[in-house]
């Protein structure tokens, strides 16, 4: 298979059959180079990295579950460096093709395995999302995507960003396929009943660019018809700013400890958004961080009565389409901050969110998320599927 969309990481194409029978037999999937596949070199998307990491002897427990129910592996795919990304650009194996808007990045970290989705190589695609990374290029690329409920699908076997942050989640063009994969890997039905109550985040819309709020009006309209009970709230009452703030704070410190001993022992090469990044994480404070936490638990609480098992949320997933390709780092800075003041909820309150495609701006894809309490995850897909008919 040509690498036309640059999407595949370099070298042998890693192919794994799943088993013969099960409810996901006949479908194909790639896995993002943070999550092991057996006798398949880990890269995580940095040189330095692959060569001071063995390889591994058994799959991840998410590709496990996928290739035991009959989904079959056709490659591993891009990521930015060590997953310390959230547009998709990477230095040293070059930008994987947004093939939904050419022009533009792709979004990141799970870059390759949105690329090779959005261009139909395979029927969906496994990547990690700490602060954004599968639900950013979702968007970005026109796909469906999800950030699990954090702590329910286990993360053994994949790179570990945050810990208190990371999931693992998956993209696809289809919503019935992306419903199947969710059956799969949780290992039960989607619910036979939907939501009853539909939560309009204000502070969320107002914070996306206008035609973005705009476009995605039609959206929000069709969810509404779909729940059938709309009312307007805050997703955010301390400020979409101040919960990045938090979030950023821990996962940042969490991040400078994960890699700490690696940069120690092997002193790696980075990209300079990423070093920078590092570095900050490192000169966060114990006072810094226990104010996010305290955040964090407010933030927690905050949702939970906010989302009881019948109500769902909805805002857009990035304030604005995917950025044009080839911009300055310090054209990126501010950007960047403005994704993560919308994609910071997920890592900050461990809620499912799902992106839903549909609509663009500018010829290129923007997304509208739901949001559920925490364990909802199957409801998202449920109402993901809905909103998928005419």
């Amino acid at each position: 298979m040509e690498d036309q969309f640059n999407a595949f990481v370099p070298g042998p194409r890693c192919t794994v059959d799943g088993a013969p029978a099960g409810p996901l037999a006949g479908l194909t999937f790639a896995v993002k180079d943070l999550i092991d596949v057996a006798g398949w070199a880990t890269g995580g998307g940095n040189p330095d990295w692959e060569r001071a990491t063995p390889t591994p002897d058994r799959h991840a427990w998410i590709v496990e579950r996928l290739l035991s129910r009959g989904a079959s592996i056709i490659g591993k795919t891009a990521t930015d460096e060590v997953s310390l990304g959230i547009l998709g650009e990477n230095p040293y194996t070059g930008t994987p093709v947004n093939p939904a808007a050419p022009d533009r990045v792709p979004g990141g970290s799970s870059s390759g395995s949105a690329s090779v989705a959005a261009a139909g190589l395979c029927d969906f695609a496994l990547g990690t999302d700490t602060g954004g990374s599968v639900r950013v290029p979702a968007s970005f690329s026109g796909l469906y995507g999800i950030r699990p409920t954090h702590g329910r699908i286990d993360f053994s076997g994949i790179a570990v960003q945050a810990p208190t942050s990371d999931t693992v989640g998956w993209l696809a063009r289809d919503a019935e396929v992306f419903a199947r994969v969710g059956e799969a890997v949780f290992d039960a039905p989607l619910p036979t009943t939907l939501p009853t109550r539909l939560i309009v985040a204000t502070d969320a819309f107002d914070f996306a660019d206008p035609d973005v709020a705009a476009a995605l009006q039609p959206m929000v309209d069709k969810l509404s018809g779909i729940i059938g009970n709309r009312v307007d709230g805050v997703l955010a009452p301390h400020g979409l700013s101040v919960w990045k703030a938090a979030q950023r704070t821990l996962q940042s410190s969490e991040a400078w400890k994960t890699f700490q001993p690696w940069i120690d022992r092997y002193n790696p090469r980075f990209a300079f958004a990423v070093a920078r990044n590092l570095v900050l994480g490192s000169m966060i404070t114990d006072a810094e961080r226990t104010n996010a936490a305290l955040m964090r638990e407010e933030a927690r609480g905050y949702i939970r009565r906010l989302l009881p098992p019948d109500t769902i949320l909805c805002l857009p997933t990035t304030p604005f389409p995917a950025p044009l390709l080839g911009q300055s780092i310090s054209a990126l800075a501010y950007p960047r901050e403005r994704i993560t003041c919308l994609a910071c909820v997920g890592g900050l309150t461990g809620s499912p969110q799902v992106n839903l495609p549909g609509v663009t701006v500018n010829g290129a894809p923007i997304g509208l998320s739901i949001i559920g309490g925490r364990g909802r995850d199957l409801d998202l897909l449920r109402v993901a599927l809905e909103m998928s008919k005419n």
